[in-house]
């Protein structure tokens, strides 16, 4: 029996200026844009602002998934990236999503793990 592995799961914790875990717009136009230059395909996001600034945004790719969620009442975002690797291994593009997100966000990581499914 052949066997499979799903995809790449990347799963960090990072500290941010308040600016960027407060500003859902921008955030949203970096994502389409590394989106569309990766060439994954988004089948529907959710962006929610809270009263605090934080904001939540999960995306889902005929690939698999992304999101975020933002406190930055402690200068801190979760966040994760899982590319499915059911006709190509993905692994790469998982890597550059996560850091291209890391310097769009002016980050230090606190956390990273990386998961082979």
């Amino acid at each position: 029996m052949e066997s499979y592995k799903p995809g790449l799961h990347i799963i960090s914790t990072f500290s941010a200026p308040v600016s960027f875990l407060t500003d859902a717009t921008n955030c949203r136009k970096f994502f389409d844009h590394i989106i569309l230059q990766l060439g994954l395909t988004d089948v529907g996001s959710v962006y929610h602002s809270f009263s605090n600034g934080g904001f939540t945004a999960v995306i889902c790719l005929t690939e698999s998934h992304i999101s975020i969620h933002t406190w930055p009442e402690y200068g801190i975002a979760t966040f994760d990236v899982f590319l499915s690797s059911f006709k190509n291994d993905n692994s790469e593009k998982v890597r550059r999503f996560y850091s291209e997100t890391i310097q769009y966000f002016q980050a230090t990581e606190i956390n990273k793990q990386e998961i082979t499914r």
